[in-house]
């Protein structure tokens, strides 16, 4: 039966006659199998023929779609000491609530009445600057006195130099007159003198008419000295209008210096008041940073300095907060080479981590379990990991998301593109050729939805 020698058994022998013989030879085994793997290559066939959904997959996380609505840590803008806690981890804040209270840690903020006694001394330098501007109006009021009594001096001194000048003009005449006077009394006596040698004159009119002469020439010196006198007083007068100009302008200018003094010792005053008011203003502010408030509604997440005592610098991170409001997105990368398939406004499929989805990434109308979100960022410089991140927002005319989700957990997405044949696929995915460049056929919505689904 095995047929290991050249003796035929089966042609002397007819198997056929035994029972078992029929049984195994006449029964057809593989006739069903046969049929059952024509009809799987037959639908197998036809299935290459179906519309298959190309697409892009990603990892991502839950954030939210505005930057003020993320996590955030909350600082000290100065350095401190930790004194009180008034929240615990997991409690509520609203806007403004105390979260902890520090103390200063530097020497120069010790003392705990540096803002009144600040606020002491701008008192103090503000009467400063006061008592200078009333110095200054002082001085102003005496440059101008001082200005005035320098008119009224000049205009005296003028009106005596006028004097003086009229009375040197009277004195000339004066001199005029006396010379005339001794030339007439030299001619009397002259012609009394021819007279009286003559006979016809005795020697007292000669005598007389001596005398006359000599005090008409007394009276002739008299009047040259008054002449000269009153030169030296237009002289004198003029020095004096100088001596006064010199005098009141020295007065003035002294005046005006101590003035212009007053004027920089208040204006240095003044400055040093804005400069302690700057100061008061920076204590009371930075009295009020002792107080870490809450910037928003929100939960506190995480004590991330805790103890009491304990010493921090400006801008270390104290405490975690999560804010009460937002708008949840999805922050997916895609690689480079699928970066220009993506669009903004275009629609992606959502599977969030720990919600029960069955996903069909070529058939998304049968799967389950998946969200609808549109594309409305997408990052134009790659990111740490190589890729490019792209963030989605819920879409409105979805089924809304599950509001069990939480910030930062994970999720899958499924960018649609366009439909093609499984065959098309299949070939696509054993050559590793990218999915067909996709443009949208139209900017609405309701278009690109359709055009994808």
């Amino acid at each position: 039966m095995l047929n290991i020698s050249y003796n035929t058994l089966n042609k002397k022998v007819d198997l056929q006659s035994f029972k078992s013989a029929k049984n195994i030879f006449n029964k057809n085994y593989y006739k069903r199998f046969n049929q059952f793997l024509l009809v799987i290559a037959a639908i197998g066939f036809i299935v290459l023929f179906l519309p298959w959904t190309q697409n892009i997959t990603g990892q991502g996380l839950v954030t939210t779609l505005k930057p003020n609505q993320r996590p955030q840590t909350l600082q000290s803008q100065i350095p401190g000491r930790i004194e009180t806690w008034y929240v615990q981890e997991g409690d509520y804040v609203n806007k403004g609530d105390t979260i902890l209270r520090i103390s200063e840690i530097k020497s120069d903020y010790f003392d705990d009445k540096l803002v009144e006694r600040t606020n002491t001394q701008i008192v103090a330098k503000s009467s400063s600057v006061g008592a200078y501007e009333s110095k200054v109006q002082a001085l102003n009021r005496q440059v101008s006195a001082l200005q005035n009594e320098q008119k009224l001096k000049m205009q005296q001194t003028q009106n005596k130099l006028l004097q003086s000048h009229l009375k040197v003009k009277s004195d000339s005449i004066d001199l005029e007159a006396a010379k005339t006077n001794i030339s007439i009394a030299e001619r009397q006596f002259n012609r009394t003198q021819i007279l009286q040698d003559e006979g016809l004159k005795a020697v007292k009119d000669v005598e007389e008419k001596r005398l006359k002469l000599q005090a008409t020439q007394a009276k002739l010196i008299s009047q040259e000295n008054k002449y000269l006198a009153s030169k030296n007083e237009v002289i004198n007068a003029q020095i004096e209008l100088s001596r006064i100009t010199a005098q009141y302008a020295d007065k003035i200018s002294k005046a005006q210096s101590d003035m212009y003094t007053a004027q920089s010792s208040g204006f240095d005053a003044q400055a040093q008041v804005t400069k302690l008011e700057n100061a008061y203003t920076n204590y009371k502010m930075r009295n009020d940073l002792l107080f870490v408030t809450a910037p928003q509604n929100g939960y506190i997440n995480k004590v991330l300095t805790g103890g009491i005592g304990v010493t921090f610098k400006e801008g270390e991170a104290l405490v975690g907060i999560m804010p009460a409001q937002y708008d949840l997105a999805v922050e997916t990368f895609v690689k480079p080479i699928d970066l220009p398939l993506l669009h903004k406004g275009e629609y992606v499929r959502v599977q969030f981590d720990g919600w029960p989805a069955i996903v069909f990434s070529g058939w998304p109308n049968v799967s389950y379990g998946t969200y609808g979100a549109k594309v409305v960022a997408i990052e134009r410089f790659i990111s740490d990991n190589g890729k490019y991140r792209v963030l989605l927002a819920p879409d409105e005319t979805d089924q809304p998301w599950p509001e069990a989700i939480r910030i930062g957990s994970g999720a899958k997405t499924i960018a649609l593109l366009e439909d093609v044949p499984i065959w098309f696929e299949l070939w696509r995915q054993i050559n590793s050729f990218p999915p067909n460049y996709y443009q949208p056929k139209n900017n609405s919505k309701t278009a690109s939805k359709k055009d994808k689904k």
